[in-house]
């Protein structure tokens, strides 16, 4: 399964298979890492890839001791459902 790419340039985690692109945007403001709007093609649904994700900007907050912030209602969701993912990094629910 090809590997989620986190692309400062452009404030972007993404993944790119079949010539689709699943993304996660992000801005940074600060120490926050603001989650702000998740897109998977509908080519790549059903393979969990929104999640793998959101778990890529949860280890990048870990790592850069960000607190996430999730805009993107996906992101949101994905983070209320699933709290063992988020144990490790502060999350802050607008």
């Amino acid at each position: 399964m090809p590997e989620i790419v986190d692309e400062k340039d452009v404030s972007r985690f993404a993944l790119d298979e079949d010539g689709y692109v699943a993304q996660l945007v992000y801005r940074l403001d600060g120490d926050r890492l603001v989650l702000e709007h998740a897109e998977v093609p509908g080519e790549l649904g059903g393979r969990g890839i929104g999640g793998r994700l959101v778990r890529a900007a949860l280890t990048r907050a870990e790592e850069e001791h960000l607190t996430v912030v999730p805009e993107c209602s996906y992101a949101r969701k994905w983070l209320e459902d699933h709290p063992d993912e988020r144990a490790n990094v502060t999350v802050d629910f607008p």
